[in-house]
């Protein structure tokens, strides 16, 4: 139901000076079952089609997205957004999120330092569990036939968003076996620029000076970090081969950024349940065949306890974690956002090497994570109360987009949820 208040038309008696005000007229945009908004034809049996239809409904015509932005935005001043409860969560998730990709990369080492390597058949479990979960969801609330008419209408593209993450995924891993873990991190905030370019000409967002500002931030603080990784030798083993690990990790991080920016797209428009449902559909399907291919020796020859088994479990934990909540954030904010909060894991991973891997922390640590957090604000200093919730894609009043968990419609529907 849309809530659109007309301009209040007063009425002047000259005689008696005095000024009548009519009340506000609401207006409600009714829709008939089983019919489209827009008009048909007439035609000899549209009036038998008229006594088929079902019973009224009030549709939204997106104004309460409007009409909220201008209330709150009005209520919250300056720093708008940084005053709400939304950037303080999404500020959380992205922090989840960057410990929780920590643990991934901690887990792995430790299965690696057991002189087990098996990248594609290890990431397996986790689209596999996230299939389980959120396809069986997904037909549950849909039917099958309707998600199998889902499946092969828009299954093309979940496929592609699959490719993309899995392969982003396998590189990744396979530059660590040819460069040092140094090298890698210099090229972790190149997904953010990657990010921001395609964000800009394919997505048609308009980026703030001061979100520039908070970007330069942030990624003066990864330098930082990588300063400090330099001066103290840490991860800066020999390289077996640096131009081909480093073309590798530049490929991978293309490919997320990739990947990232396609999700946030679909999110967007689509039930949450069902993006996540079909990467791992697919997802599970190309990452087995990878495994297959590339990963059949190294399973033969990995070493199999009670250990590695505990290691993957975990693993595959931790990146159930990261896939459910990375599409939360990508509503409530962006794929820059998202990528820009992943920045800390590196920090983050010192912290848990320190009780795990015997790490030291330089004192140019707390100075960067303090930096790359301090991007953060920037980022959002100037945006309005929704902040990169609205979507430019989705219509000015987000008559495009789902209205869902974490979405603009949602906050605006539902003030008080808590997203």
């Amino acid at each position: 139901m849309s809530h659109q208040d007309e301009q209040p038309q007063r009425q002047v008696d000259h005689a008696n000076d005095t000024i009548e005000i009519e009340d506000p007229v609401e207006r409600i945009t009714v829709k008939t079952k089983g019919t489209n908004t827009t008009p048909e034809p007439s035609t000899p049996s549209s009036s038998i089609n008229g006594r088929l239809h079902g019973t009224p409904e009030c549709i939204d015509d997106g104004g309460v997205v409007h009409d909220y932005e201008e209330r709150e935005g009005a209520k919250k001043g300056k720093f708008a957004y940084l005053r709400t409860r939304d950037f303080w969560i999404v500020l959380l998730l992205t922090q989840i999120i960057a410990l929780a990709q920590t643990g991934t990369n901690t887990l792995t080492s430790l299965i690696n330092a057991r002189g087990t390597s098996i990248p594609a058949f290890q990431t397996f479990f986790n689209y596999v569990l996230l299939n389980v979960v959120y396809t069986s969801f997904t037909i549950y609330k849909y039917g099958f036939a309707r998600w199998a008419k889902m499946v092969l209408k828009d299954g093309w593209r979940f496929f592609i968003l699959a490719f993309l993450d899995v392969e982003g995924n396998y590189f990744i891993v396979l530059a660590y076996k040819y460069t040092n873990l140094l090298s890698a991190q210099l090229f972790s905030f190149w997904t953010v620029i990657v990010v921001v370019v395609i964000s800009l000409v394919v997505l048609k967002v308009r980026y703030h000076l001061a979100q520039y500002g908070g970007i330069v931030l942030a990624c003066g603080g990864f330098a930082l970090l990588i300063a400090s990784d330099y001066i103290t030798k840490s991860n800066n083993y020999a390289p077996a081969n640096a131009l081909k690990g480093d073309l590798f990790c530049l490929l991978a991080q293309t490919l997320y950024a990739f990947s990232n920016t396609f999700e946030e797209f679909l999110v967007s428009k689509r039930p949450m349940y069902e993006v996540i449902g079909q990467l791992a559909f697919w997802g599970m399907f190309i990452n087995g065949v990878q495994a297959a291919i590339f990963d059949r020796k190294s399973i033969q020859e990995a070493t199999w306890d009670g250990q590695i088994i505990g290691y993957i479990v975990g693993y595959t934990l931790l990146l159930f974690i990261f896939y459910t909540l990375a599409p939360i954030v990508f509503r409530m904010s962006s794929a820059a956002f998202f990528n820009i909060g992943l920045l800390t894991g590196t920090f983050w991973g010192i912290v848990v090497g320190t009780q795990v891997l015997g790490y030291h922390i330089h004192y140019l640590y707390p100075i960067a994570f303090v930096l790359i957090i301090l991007g953060h604000f920037v980022y959002y200093g100037t945006e309005g109360v929704l902040g990169e919730a609205k979507k430019p894609w989705l219509g000015e009043n987000q008559e495009l987009g789902e209205s869902g968990l974490g979405t603009a419609r949602r906050r605006a529907e539902h003030p008080n949820a808590i997203v």
